[in-house]
């Protein structure tokens, strides 16, 4: 029994691996700073704050003296599964899958002349987490899943003259991977003791670049292009199996890993003060989705060596519009407000449940509000849709079938942050 178990995950977890490696990683635009109000329109060109760290280093070119932003945030939603006929699995249904997410950013920037300005930000923007019922119908795909990447960003920028800027930030991101999945044990020989169970967990660092350019060719307008590269993560674990005695508690001398890629972006974004009151703001986005479905997977057992093989999940590269506008209502309150698009990395037959990603529309509003002229207070909102997404996996070894859509799946983010100007 000991070799049959230990060609078990040589064999077919390959496959598993690869789902699991997902865990609904999305890029989030959402970081816990005002730039959630604007749904990132203008996002590489508004430099109006030390956030601009994540969205254009360059932007630091036009902060004065030192400022500093703290910021909090909540993710929170729902993704519920509902089956149709054509499965032919047993279980619950899958219950809300997006628990309540918090997150916390820093940024502070600091201009040590009229050309050089230095600054650093912590910001988590990659990464979403499911959380199935243990017991649902689709519980051999996926019970729970998550893949975070949270980054470190020591930045500089040079401003050249009036018109021209360009940043650079260097990016240290610590990715943590986890997934836990229902093993059917029936096609192995034991239909009498209920469901194994597979868990793979792992931390690595990545590391890549930011680099932004700023170009104002007239007062009150701004262009704004930032590149973010690539983040390679390699993610390693021993192969936990758990049952009940007869299937082993782990299966020794096993171990998977699995190395994939952090999409490349690039923005083209614009700032236009209309008058006092009044700016336009718009953001084009596009990011390697084609890449980060690419995995290298390489399962090492004692019993069979060692198996090594790329994954294609199908994935496709996306494309971000959005545009907004702000209002100074007053020379204290500042309104923002902004509409946007994403195309979707997968097609409904790509889909997986750990994978429950769309086109999605997002609209979003906030307003900041300046207690003194050295503290502003923001606080921000946006609602993420993606709609109806139909699924259908099918096991290769049982055959078991989950089939139905997530209906009327929705993100929204409420975040407040505070900046401090000396």
């Amino acid at each position: 029994m000991q070799t049959r178990l230990t060609a078990l995950p040589t064999l077919t977890l390959l496959a598993l691996c690869c789902e699991q490696a997902w865990g609904g990683g999305i890029m989030l635009y959402e970081v816990g700073t005002d730039n959630a109000g604007l749904a990132n329109a203008g996002a590489a060109a508004r430099a109006q704050g030390p956030s601009t760290i994540a969205s254009n280093p360059a932007g630091m070119s036009y902060l004065p003296g030192t400022q500093i932003t703290g910021g909090l945030q909540v993710l929170y939603g729902d993704l519920s599964f509902d089956r149709d006929a054509a499965t032919n699995g047993t279980g619950s249904g899958s219950g809300n899958a997006l628990d309540p997410m918090p997150g916390a950013s820093f940024f502070i920037s600091h201009e040590l002349d009229d050309h050089w300005s230095v600054g650093f930000g912590q910001y988590g923007d990659f990464g979403l987490a499911v959380n199935y019922d243990n017991e649902w119908s689709g519980r051999y795909f996926a019970q729970n899943a998550s893949l975070l990447g949270l980054s470190l960003v020591p930045s500089v920028a040079y401003r050249f003259n009036e018109q021209w800027s360009v940043g650079l930030g260097l990016r240290a991101m610590y990715g943590m991977l986890q997934a836990q999945t229902a093993i059917d044990r029936s096609p192995f020989g034991f239909t009498d003791r209920g469901d194994g169970q597979f868990k793979y967990k792992d931390k690595d660092w990545g590391f890549g670049a930011n680099l932004g350019l700023i170009f104002a060719p007239q007062p009150g307008t701004r262009i704004g292009l930032t590149y973010t590269s690539k983040v390679d993560l390699e993610f390693e674990d021993g192969l936990d199996v758990k049952g009940d005695g007869r299937l082993l508690e782990r299966v020794d001398g096993t171990n998977t890993q699995l190395d994939m890629t952090v999409p490349q972006t690039v923005t083209l974004s614009l700032f236009q003060q209309l008058d006092r009151q009044w700016a336009l703001l718009a953001s084009a986005n596009w990011q390697d989705w084609s890449q980060f479905g690419d995995i290298a997977v390489q399962v090492d057992t004692t019993a069979l060596g060692s198996q090594s093989r790329t994954v294609d999940a199908g994935f496709k590269d996306t494309w971000h519009l959005s545009v907004g506008a702000q209002y100074r209502a007053t020379e204290q309150l500042l309104w923002n407000v902004g509409v946007a698009y994403d195309s979707s990395a997968v097609s409904d037959n790509n889909r997986t449940f750990t994978v429950p990603m769309g086109e999605s529309w997002r609209i979003a509003t906030g307003a900041t509000y300046a207690l003194d002229k050295d503290t502003d207070v923001n606080v921000s909102w946006a609602m993420v849709w993606l709609g109806d997404m139909p699924v259908d996996q099918t096991k290769s070894v049982s055959g078991t079938r989950t089939s139905g859509q997530f209906d009327n799946a929705w993100l929204q983010a409420l975040n407040a942050n505070m900046t401090w100007r000396f």
